[in-house]
């Protein structure tokens, strides 16, 4: 064999070889990639996420959210509503606390998004059925605190102050702070992380650009978890209906210095929410360059104001603030009046101011009010009412329709949308509004590109499910709300509303009369007494026809052989109910009052 054939077959041999080494390394890979997945664990499906609003859907306040996953729960915000005009006597509307009651072992905490009313107001009420640990920023904190000391639950609770960008481990939930602007300081955001996803909870907000404190929305947080995936997003609804964005806070500052201007040579009232205290500041701001002096009137105002002044959010030179009583010693060209009633609450500060109840202050010509608030859906009335006794007085009234003296904390459309761009949240749930509000926020959710089969409008109690792969709603939980009267909580329902509403409506006719209770003959009475229905001094013939019934009734009990008080009770009840709307076209409460002797 020549020298060149030979170098032929070695080279052809050595490729063979190769070759063959190559196949036996992929054939034995191949084999070892089959002994794994034979031996490997088969996946465990993730568990879904349930999120279940207990309040704050289809209504304004009250605001409380329950999450669950793998057997541990959390709470987000416990708010409060307060009552409108078919709830009289009723002091504030707190959610039903009965499944958070039934579920306390598995909840490892309530985390709270900022200090206004309808998101803490009801959590004096949760402490005293459970005393769950609370996470919350520091002013939030300190507003908690001031409402724990009313109800003599401060010692007991578990407060937990956090600072915005920190993550908070609570059992199966890892949720991260995120700041955001509202119409009051230190408001965050919630990123809760699971086995199932990262749920983005807004709270309330806003976006402001030039925010008084200067802390902007931390829109980089925000985008850093849409492009890490985002699986569903809970957002604020109550300014959906509103084209555009949200004025900044600052608008208002240069509106005060207007009308300062304007006012000088008279005495400056301005009401507005005692929680606003970017507003608060700006009062104080121009009060200070305007050389006048800062009282302030109303309890929920001086409270706020202390905490915030004691925690360094409301910066207030010395020898501004006097007490309300001093305000006599100063003349009315150098006092500013900041007080609470910028919604026309009949107890509230400025309601006594207008009409003469209030023991500091009384309203004179010349005065400027400013109320520097937007009322809320159903008291507008109240409002207009207190405008009009101010304007009897001889004081100027300026209001948000005249003047920008006030803009909303909370997010218009483009904000609205701008977040849900860079979020871009899987799934998406309106909350936070009345119906109109969760609907039109839902058309807006799919102006951006989320499927309308991705979006689900909750009621309270809904218990939504939220996977990698679904979102449903298929049962319910109780959820509700508890009226509040007094010292009394719960002690209230709707049989009661219902009676307070029919005596408002129509007044009351009481019937007493007393019979023997051996021959069941009358004894005594009848007696009518009439409240609210009749002057019965001016209705004598009226009572006295009134009284020929009731002894007509008893006539026939006592010829029927009737022994039954609440049988007696009723045929009086109705055959008095009968004739009175026969004879009035009304029908006021009667209530048989029988006396056994």
């Amino acid at each position: 064999m020549s020298e060149k054939n030979v170098k032929k077959d070695v080279k052809k041999q050595t490729k063979q070889f190769k070759n063959s080494k190559n196949n036996n390394k992929a054939h034995q890979t191949k084999k070892q990639v089959n002994y794994k997945s034979k031996n490997s664990k088969p996946k465990t499906p993730k568990l879904p996420i349930k999120i279940i609003p207990l309040g704050g859907l289809l209504e304004i306040g009250k605001n409380i959210t329950l999450y669950e996953y793998d057997g541990d729960m959390l709470l987000v915000d416990c708010g409060m509503a307060f009552p409108d005009e078919e709830m009289p006597g009723i002091d504030i509307v707190i959610p039903d606390f009965s499944y958070i009651l039934e579920n306390k072992d598995k909840i490892k905490g309530l985390v709270v998004t900022h200090g206004h009313e309808d998101h803490i107001g009801a959590i004096p009420y949760l402490l005293r059925e459970f005393n769950v640990p609370i996470y919350a920023t520091r002013l939030t904190v300190g507003l908690i605190e001031g409402k724990l000391k009313e109800h003599r639950l401060l010692d007991r609770a578990h407060l937990n102050t956090v600072k915005p960008g920190e993550i908070v481990n609570l059992g199966k939930f890892d949720v991260e702070f995120i700041h955001v602007n509202h119409s009051i300081p230190d408001a965050v955001a919630f990123a809760i992380k699971t086995g199932a996803g990262t749920v983005v909870h807004m709270g309330d907000f806003k976006i402001d650009t030039t925010p008084i404190d200067d802390f902007v929305i931390d829109f980089s947080r925000f985008a850093e978890l849409g492009k890490k995936g985002v699986l569903a997003m809970l957002s604020d609804s109550t300014n959906a209906e509103r084209p555009g964005y949200t004025s900044s806070e600052k608008l208002v500052g240069g509106s005060f210095s207007n009308l300062f201007k304007k006012a000088e040579g008279r005495r400056i009232v301005v009401a507005t929410f005692s929680s606003n205290i970017h507003r608060i500041q700006q009062i104080i701001d121009e009060a200070v360059r305007c050389n006048r002096k800062v009282a302030i009137s109303g309890r929920s105002m001086l409270n706020v104001v202390n905490v915030a002044s004691e925690l360094g959010y409301l910066k207030v030179p010395k020898n501004v603030l006097i007490e309300i009583e001093a305000i006599k010693n100063f003349p009315p060209e150098q006092t500013v009046i900041i007080t609470t009633g910028s919604q026309g609450e009949p107890l509230s500060a400025l309601h006594r101011m207008a009409f003469s109840d209030h023991r500091q202050v009384a309203i004179m010509p010349g005065d400027m009010i400013i109320i520097s608030a937007t009322p809320i859906p159903g008291n507008e009335k109240f409002v207009d009412k207190v405008v009009n006794e101010l304007m009897k007085r001889g004081a100027e009234v300026v209001y948000e329709r005249m003047y920008d003296v006030h803009v909303s904390g909370h997010a218009c459309q483009e904000e609205l949308k701008l977040m849900m761009s860079i979020v871009k949240p899987k799934y998406f749930i309106p909350v936070h509004g009345e119906q109109k509000h969760l609907i039109k926020h839902k058309m807006l959710a799919e102006e951006m590109g989320i499927p309308s089969d991705n979006i689900i409008i909750g009621v309270n109690g809904s218990v939504i499910e939220v996977s990698k792969k679904s979102i449903k709603c298929e049962e319910t939980v109780t959820a509700g709300r508890v009226f509040v009267d007094g010292l009394g909580v719960g002690d209230v329902g709707s049989i009661v509303l219902r009676d307070r509403k029919h005596l408002s409506d129509n007044g009351i006719i009481v019937v007493a009369v007393s019979i023997d209770k051996v021959t069941r003959e009358v004894v005594a009475g009848p007696d009518i007494i009439s409240r609210g229905f009749v002057y019965v001094k001016e209705s004598e013939d009226l009572m006295n026809e009134i009284n020929d019934v009731v002894c007509d009734v008893l006539e026939r009990c006592y010829i029927h052989n009737v022994r039954d008080w609440s049988t007696i009770k009723t045929k009086i009840k109705d055959g008095v109910s009968r004739f009175l709307f026969t004879k009035t076209k009304r029908s006021p409460m009667v209530l048989p009052m029988i006396m056994e002797v």
